[in-house]
């Protein structure tokens, strides 16, 4: 029988609770549809960061649910949301604009695969029955100062998605600064992903041997 894990996965929400602890004051920052929206729930009332959304929206606040639900106000995944005191709303070319000419300072964006020199692949799989969308990616993935990663460590066949080489189509190459996970968190560096910190009970060991690669120590 297989030995029942010591360790605990974060959620999504803790890995976005994660992902806010590196954001530093005053940074713009843009929101990639799915895991990453989460990050505009978990704001700090003592930090400034300006959220933007590919669709127009600088100022972006958290989700919104119920009566504060302005069919209007909604950000790149369609989701409704709130607005910051303060907060722009302007043409998806502004938007682009913005991407394009470098003034995003994070963009967290999730991913199919990571590889060791940074190479993302978030856009499209070989699965023919999932549509391929590569929306804005590619232009945040190169346009943004720095790239954070959100996603779980495993697909669903327990396939790691740190990978040596990606096999998927690259959406953009060696961009990736960090890849926030269920199980960890990692630095991408010249020699290979390097561990920040990882889940409780999770030995460097099982990091690795879950990876299928070899991954240096904090």
């Amino acid at each position: 029988m297989k030995p029942k894990p010591t360790y605990t996965p974060r959620t999504p929400d803790e890995i976005a609770r994660r992902v806010v602890e590196d954001i530093h004051d005053g940074a713009y920052v843009n929101l990639g549809i799915g895991r990453p929206m989460l990050v505009s729930n978990h704001l700090p009332a003592g930090k400034d960061i300006i959220l933007h959304s590919e669709n127009g929206v600088l100022g972006m606040g958290a989700v919104a649910t119920g009566p504060d639900a302005d069919p209007d106000y909604v950000n790149a995944g369609k989701q409704s949301i709130k607005l910051r005191n303060g907060a722009a709303l302007f043409h998806h070319a502004d938007s682009f604009s913005m991407i394009r000419g470098g003034h995003i300072d994070i963009c967290i964006l999730g991913a199919f695969q990571v590889s060791e020199q940074g190479d993302l692949a978030n856009w499209r799989t070989m699965d023919k029955t999932a549509i391929p969308a590569v929306g804005g990616a590619m232009d945040l993935a190169v346009g943004a100062k720095q790239v954070f990663i959100m996603m779980e460590h495993l697909t669903k066949d327990g396939e790691s998605k740190l990978v040596q080489s990606c096999s998927y189509p690259l959406t953009a190459a060696k961009v990736v600064t960090r890849v926030y996970t269920d199980l960890a968190t990692l630095e991408v560096s010249k020699n290979g992903f390097k561990v920040v910190d990882k889940v409780f009970g999770l030995s460097h060991q099982e990091l690795e041997s879950i990876s299928r690669l070899t991954i240096q120590e904090e």
